[in-house]
């Protein structure tokens, strides 16, 4: 098989150094799409020995949860090493020669700093259980898994070290700044306590040059922790006790199955489905595009990546239905973040494992109606923005349509393929997502040789490790942060502010709405899952509003995140897509995002749009 597509280092590189770089690219990736593998084959294997020999793999669970942490963590040195982790900020996208090297120095340096101090966490933990007598499966003792962490941790401020600047005299700059650092927290001046502050704005200073995300949100919980005396070990805890959870396994499960339709070629055959079916309409390309969008986005659970999928597909087709190229840009951008509320999307199972409180049937099927309702707003708009069309319309084609349906039936099963066994009581989430990425596999490798498994089998899955590697390690230090709150009894302080000050449900929903749309302006949609739940329950609760209906109403204003301004994902994916400049996109997102802002209004006031259909099924 050829190797993963990889990059960082160049085909002629033969140099000691550049053929040292290769093998270790080659092995990081090979690593990252075994642990896929076996993640994707062990889950479906315990299926059928259940089933056939009624009882499973003994340890499978376990195994498959410490194979999550592996791809978490080796997923995340491979976005270090390619530059691809999550910033909050795009500043750095508008400076140019010495002061976008500066930016990149400054952030660099800060980001190694935290890195080191997490890796420092993860051996402090690992040390105290060497003596405990736990162990993962056969023999093999828990703190072993436990040292992902600290090597992760390495290898990504060694990447992130090297990306600090393109000469070798820069980075001997960042070594030096970055040595200076560590020394002046090791032997603080001051008090503890009095840096926290200085140090949290120098966080924030680096995080606006364009630090990732776990390094602003794990900056955050290493200075606070130290700052109160707290071992940093604890952040490693909670990192290992997060993405070792037992439902965890299916983001990465599912992920996998989106890239493996996105890089195949279901999105062509999802367009001429939708096509037939209602193309011939006005506003047809944009009821296309809306459907579409939310299939991809259902699966994906990253709405960039069914812009970057389907963008080259669609912009054609609503530009031929003469829609404006300002419309024609919002409505693809607006309709990339389609499909966060539908089965099995990655925040659904995000925020179930997080708030407790509700199952993950329940919040399957608390979003579907409101799911339906954006998309339907969101099409709706198609329509109403569609020029008029001067000729006869296309008749609809009842043998096309059929047509396109058995071409692509293998794939339009895949939400059955997804709920049946989860629904149906005989596998569990994660042996579900584990069922659906195997069959995706199966049917863009087997059925329609799309995907080549020589050539293409190592390229999809590292790209999708790569991306779950990112999230994870975003969701991993950030319930270091999360759990710091709740030991502060910020929680509790919040509550207690909430009711003496809000006295009426209806108030309080639209405060939530407000502050809500704040968080997704400044946060993507996972960090936000781990810091603002754990605060946001307790406070739901004491004004008697559903688990459900708060999950949908958090994760529709979340949604709305995709779209807004300073860190958008979509509005930045849009423009690097089409080649536009950002004041561009803002503009051309207007209409769009005021329709939506109405639809998560709705969700919020009628309840009953996400409980129906979970008290429906729980009698």
């Amino acid at each position: 098989m050829s190797e993963p597509a990889a990059s960082g280092v160049a085909p002629t590189d033969r140099s000691f150094l550049g053929r040292l770089r290769t093998w270790a690219t080659a092995g990081e990736n090979w690593t990252v799409v075994a642990c896929m593998a076996v993640m994707m084959v062990l889950p479906v294997v315990e299926i059928v020995l259940r089933k056939v020999f009624k009882g499973g793999l003994s340890g499978s669970a376990a195994i498959t949860q410490h194979l999550t942490l592996a791809v978490g963590m080796l997923g995340g040195v491979l976005a270090a090493r390619d530059g691809r982790l999550l910033a909050m900020s795009a500043v750095s996208a508008f400076l140019q020669g010495r002061w976008l090297a500066i930016a990149q120095l400054v952030s660099s340096v800060v980001a190694v700093v935290v890195t080191i101090f997490l890796a420092v966490g993860g051996v402090q933990l690992v040390v105290a259980e060497r003596t405990s007598e736990s162990v993962i499966a056969y023999g093999v003792p828990v703190w072993m898994g436990e040292m992902l962490m600290p090597v992760g941790f390495v290898l990504v401020a060694v990447y992130l070290l090297w990306r600090a600047g393109a000469s070798w005299k820069t980075r001997g700059a960042a070594v030096l700044a970055t040595g200076l650092l560590v020394w002046l927290v090791l032997h603080p001046p001051v008090a503890p306590e009095q840096l926290v502050t200085p140090l949290l704005l120098g966080l924030l200073v680096a995080t606006v040059l364009g630090a990732p995300v776990f390094v602003t949100l794990g900056g955050a919980a290493v200075i606070l922790f130290w700052g109160i005396g707290q071992p940093i070990s604890a952040i490693a805890i909670n990192h290992y006790n997060l993405v070792t959870n037992p439902s965890l396994p299916a983001i990465p499960l599912f992920t996998l199955a989106g890239y493996l339709l996105a890089e195949g070629g279901a999105s062509k055959r999802f367009v001429r489905v939708f096509e037939t079916l209602f193309g011939g309409m006005r506003g047809g390309p944009a009821i296309v595009t809306c459907l579409v969008c939310a299939f991809f986005t259902t699966f994906t659970g990253a709405s960039g990546v069914t812009i970057l999928a389907l963008g080259g597909l669609l912009m054609p087709v609503l530009l031929a239905a003469k829609y404006s190229e300002r419309n024609a840009l919002g409505f693809l951008t607006s309709a990339g973040a389609l499909g966060l509320l539908f089965p099995p999307c990655l925040p659904l199972i995000l925020y179930a494992i997080i708030a407790k409180d509700v199952s993950l049937e329940q919040i399957f099927l608390g979003g579907l109606i409101p799911g339906v309702l954006l998309v339907a707003m969101t099409a709706g708009l198609g329509v109403t923005l569609a020029p008029r069309h001067d000729g006869p319309r296309e008749r609809f084609d009842g043998a096309a349509a059929w047509a396109a349906i058995s071409a692509a039936k293998w794939e339009l099963l895949i939400p059955v393929v997804a709920l049946v066994g989860l629904l149906g009581g005989f596998a569990t989430p994660v042996e579900s997502a584990a069922l659906t990425a195997l069959y995706a596999f199966c049917v863009e490798v087997f059925v329609y040789r799309d995907l080549n498994l020589r050539k293409d089998f190592g390229r999809v899955f590292t790209e999708a490790g790569l991306v779950v590697g990112g999230v994870l390690l975003i969701l991993g230090v950030a319930q270091g942060f999360t759990n710091y709150l709740v030991d502060e009894q910020i929680a509790a302080r919040a509550i207690e502010w909430v009711t003496v000050n809000i006295h009426s449900k209806l108030v309080f929903l639209l405060v939530l709405n407000l502050f809500l749309f704040a968080v997704g302006c400044l946060m993507d949609v996972y960090s936000a899952i781990i810091v603002v739940v754990p605060l946001m329950v307790p406070m739901a609760r004491a004004f008697g509003i559903d688990p459900v209906h708060l999950g949908i109403l958090f994760l529709a204003n979340l949604e709305l995140g995709y779209l807004t301004p300073p860190v958008g994902m979509n509005l930045f994916l849009a423009s690097y897509r089409f080649n536009k400049p950002l004041s561009e996109v803002y503009r051309s997102i207007v209409p769009m995002l005021l329709v939506r802002v109405v639809g998560v209004f709705i969700i919020t006031y009628l309840p009953i749009l996400s409980t129906l259909l979970p008290k429906w099924f729980g009698k």
